[in-house]
């Protein structure tokens, strides 16, 4: 198994650099298989959901869909996998942030009862619960 840094998957989805987004391609076709598979963390998918948000202005339901994209992979490994499409849906049911739900399931999962926070649109999730 090799990891895969955020910059390699942000090529792979926008093709924005020629070159680098075919080697991208090429080394993810090459060197992960679902014997031997890449893996993402959830620090690479909550930094790969920033770029695509504030760098290429994708829309939810874009981010959403290379999300879908990446747990389905049969290449690809994603840390937490149930914890991400929880998350997943919590995002594409609201206006929150993923990073947010992502941040509350993870927590849900460890035994946390609900995480605390001052963000509005997060403490509408059941996951968490308002500060103020």
């Amino acid at each position: 198994m090799i990891g895969l840094d955020t910059n390699v998957l942000v090529r792979i989805l926008t093709a924005d650099d020629p070159v680098q987004s075919q080697q991208a391609r090429l080394f993810v076709e090459s060197r992960c298989t679902p014997e031997s598979p890449g893996f993402v963390n959830c620090v690479v998918l909550s930094e790969l959901v920033w770029v695509l948000e504030r760098l290429y202005r994708y829309r939810r339901s874009e981010i959403a869909g290379a999300i879908d994209g990446l747990l389905a992979g049969r290449d690809l490994v994603v840390e937490a996998h149930d914890v991400v499409h929880a998350a997943l849906a919590a995002y594409r049911a609201s206006n929150c942030d993923f990073v947010d739900a992502l941040i509350g399931q993870i927590n849900r999962a460890r035994g946390c009862d609900a995480t605390a926070t001052f963000d509005r649109k997060a403490a509408k999730l059941e996951v968490f619960v308002a500060v103020s």
